[in-house]
């Protein structure tokens, strides 16, 4: 009987037999990328607490929100137990949303800069202590643009601010991203087209560019966005268009969406964010993985 031979890239070739040669296992989102064409780790937006319910369902981090894990308006004493928490935890928390709180207006007749810049120098130096690699800048509330406001001056109001923290995202390990919300949540940034224009104008590697393709869909936003966007897309949420669900709840299918952050070569993290129980999360994975897989 002639042997039974499976042809693999060189690189495949290069990372198996160096992770081998290191006693290690190769991790199971890059196993898969083989497959899949890319490589994505999958997460969700929710609580630590929630890390081992995530990590039997076959998801690969948590991504938390700023307020709860970094608490930026907490001293040093209360993030170290928070951080104790998350080195803890059986899943890492790769991502956090709620970058700026909404009290805290980043455009308007009123920005606080002094107390812009302290927040973030905050979040970015507990994240890189954390080895939180990803912040959103979605914020809804904080980037709103007052009735009666010019919506030119607002986008300058936020480039500009975009501009200060990058370098200081740059410093400690962290890229922001700017994520686009749809209409009925925000009345600014409504499209991944118009985050990549700032993130354009920002042009510094620490302010990048958020998918969420649950917002694409609400905006009706094709997947050429993504194409568009290519090396500057750095993270990616998902959840199903009508009711926010997750994955295989309604049967949406993301796979013209995903074909696009395979043509871009993305590598990262992808979370669902919206509506779920425990037990729908083994088969959301399993449809994330299948679409992934056959987009």
């Amino acid at each position: 009987m002639k042997p039974t031979h499976t042809a693999i890239t060189r690189r495949q070739f290069l990372t198996t037999t160096a992770t081998a040669a290191a006693g290690l296992a190769l991790p199971q989102w890059l196993t898969a990328a083989g497959e899949t064409g890319c490589c994505i780790e999958w997460g969700v937006c929710t609580s630590l607490k929630k890390a081992a319910v995530l990590k039997a369902a076959g998801f690969q981090f948590v991504e938390e929100n700023v307020g709860s894990v970094l608490v930026p308006k907490a001293g040093e004493e209360e993030f170290e137990k928070k951080l104790a928490e998350i080195k803890a935890s059986p899943l890492p928390v790769r991502a956090c949303t709620g970058f700026i709180p909404g009290d805290l207006k980043v455009v308007g007749p009123e920005v606080p800069m002094d107390a812009l810049m302290k927040h973030a120098e905050t979040v970015f130096r507990r994240a890189q202590k954390a080895g939180i690699g990803r912040i959103v800048f979605g914020s809804g509330g904080s980037r709103r643009i007052p009735d009666g406001f010019d919506p030119a001056k607002a986008k300058a109001q936020f480039t500009d601010y975009c501009r200060r923290i990058a370098p200081l995202a740059q410093a400690h390990k962290v890229v922001v991203v700017i994520e686009s919300l749809n209409k009925a949540e925000c009345n600014f940034i409504n499209r991944v087209s118009e985050a990549l224009d700032i993130a354009n104008a920002v042009n510094h590697p620490g302010v990048q560019v958020h998918v969420d393709i649950y917002h694409m869909m609400r905006e009706e936003e094709g997947p050429e966005s993504i194409l568009k966007a290519g090396a500057k897309v750095k993270h990616c949420h998902v959840a199903e268009k009508a009711k926010r669900t997750a994955p295989g709840m309604d049967g949406d299918d993301f796979r013209a969406y995903f074909k696009a952050l395979k043509a871009i070569g993305y590598r990262g993290g992808l979370s669902i964010e919206g509506k779920w129980k425990d037990d729908q999360l083994p088969t959301a994975c399993s449809i994330l993985n299948e679409q992934l897989k056959s987009a």
